[in-house]
This record gives C-alpha cells, sequence and structure tokens, in this order.
C-alpha cells in the first residue's frame, strides 16, 4: 500500500538505529500510524528539521502493519510553534491521542478539532478553554460524548440555574435540594456550566472550573492509573524545590 500527499501532524518520535527516526503520526484520514523515517536525521535529509510537533505536514508512506516506511514530507503551513504555557497544552493533548487512538481508525472530524486547537494555542487564545473544548471532541469521536443537555431522568432540557449531579457513566440529574449540600454520585456542576460547555463558549470562570472537574472525572475512566507524563515535564528542568513550586502552579493554570 502506498499513500501520497496525506495532511499530519507528528505526535511523537524518538531515535531509531543511528540514522533514522521512529514516529508516531496524526493523520487527517487515517488515524494515527506509526512509521519509520529512514535516515531522517542525516545533515543531508530533506525531513530534517521538519518531523516535529504542531507542525502541519504533508506525508506519504508505504507498507503495511503496525510500522510503515515514510516515503515524503513536507511542510504544509507556516511553522505554528508554540510558547510557554501553550506548549505545554500541546503536549498534553498529544499524550492524550498516543493513549487513546487506536492505530488506523479514522478519525476526521478530531483531525480538525486537533488542527483548531493548535492555531488557538499558537494565538495566544485562553489555554485552559482550549484544552476543555479538545477533550470534548475527543470524547465524542471515541464514542463516549457527553450528555450536556438535558437531564437524563426525565429528559427535560438543562437549566441555567439548577445544580445537577453529573455521572460519567448517565449524565447529568437535577438535585432537587441544593443547597442542602448532599453527598453527590458525581460532578456537581451548574446547569450554565453544562450549558456553556456545549455552546463552547468558556469565558466565565466558574463554568471552565467546573467543565475542568468534569472533563478529568470522564477521561480518568479511559486513560487509567498511569499518571500523564506531560503534566512531569516541568519537573524534569528545574533545580530547586522554589522553582519546582512555581512550576507546578503554571502548570495548574495552564488547565493540562
Amino acid at each position: 500500500m502506498r499513500i501520497h500527499q496525506q495532511p499530519a501532524y507528528v505526535l511523537h518520535h524518538r531515535d531509531y538505529s543511528e540514522t533514522s527516526l521512529l514516529l508516531e503520526v496524526f493523520t487527517a484520514h487515517h488515524g494515527r500510524i506509526g512509521l519509520i523515517a529512514k535516515g531522517a536525521r542525516r545533515a543531508s535529509s530533506r525531513m530534517r528539521g521538519i518531523l516535529k510537533p504542531f507542525q502541519r505536514l504533508l506525508i506519504g508512506w508505504s507498507g503495511k502493519g503496525e510500522l510503515a516506511v515514510l516515503t515524503s514530507a513536507e511542510q504544509d503551513a507556516p511553522d505554528t510553534a508554540l510558547i510557554a504555557q501553550a506548549l505545554y497544552c500541546g503536549f498534553y493533548m498529544n499524550e492524550v491521542l498516543l493513549r487513546l487512538l487506536h492505530r488506523h481508525d479514522p478519525h476526521d472530524a478530531l483531525f480538525e478539532a486537533y488542527q483548531d486547537a493548535l492555531q488557538r494555542l499558537h494565538r495566544d487564545a485562553t489555554n485552559e478553554a482550549v484544552l476543555r473544548i479538545f477533550e470534548k471532541h475527543l470524547l465524542r469521536e471515541l464514542g463516549y460524548g457527553l450528555v450536556l443537555d438535558r437531564d437524563v431522568a426525565d429528559n427535560a432540557p438543562i437549566e441555567e440555574q439548577a445544580i445537577y449531579d453529573y455521572t460519567v457513566d448517565r449524565g447529568p440529574r437535577r438535585l432537587i435540594h441544593p443547597e442542602l449540600n448532599r453527598p453527590t454520585e458525581g460532578i456537581r456542576i451548574r446547569g450554565a456550566s453544562l450549558l456553556a460547555l456545549m455552546q463552547e463558549s468558556l469565558g466565565d470562570p466558574v463554568a471552565l472550573r467546573d467543565a475542568k472537574a468534569l472533563m478529568r472525572a470522564a477521561l480518568a475512566r479511559h486513560l487509567g492509573d498511569q499518571p500523564l507524563h506531560s503534566r512531569k515535564l516541568f519537573r524534569r528542568v528545574v533545580a530547586t524545590p522554589a522553582v519546582e513550586t512555581i512550576v507546578e502552579t503554571s502548570i495548574d493554570k495552564a488547565g493540562c
């Protein structure tokens, strides 16, 4: 099998032999694939320097099975390098895709959602809101879309002023007496926050906080117990406990 001119992003790469790379790539129409980029580390290689995360590429490959051979790669858009908190948000999205996507399982709509998230991070959009919207699309594409528009108990529309108990495997149920602060089965969340997430309008800080709690609970069911390495990334480049405390705060603010 030979594929040509496929839009793609590199999710992860590592050295392979003395001159090559092993790539995990997210493509527009073929999903996540594994590739060997032979000779890509040679100084004379035309691919040297472009096989990096967050850069939109047009690639070609040949072969079947778990690892095919990269035959061509070229930039398909200006460099969209991410910096500061946005960079770690990008690493977070890549790691989640690697953990949750099966190889050769196409997700065209998710590819568009990922690309849109990268562009928004590049423009210095509110990082945390970008992640929550991306996570919403990710869950939907994987078949675990969240119920955000109705009460699963009676199918009534979500009311802005109401408070709900959101259990991930069922959806939101309105709390009859929220003022009593009784324990809930799932996430306690405002109706206004559910509607804001559905409309992808997370400008309100409370809605953003609620969305983060809901998404973490929903993704935890699929990510398992293994911690995300992207959340530890800062720790590997700091030297003192004082700096580490500041960095950890930055990670939390980034929303990763």
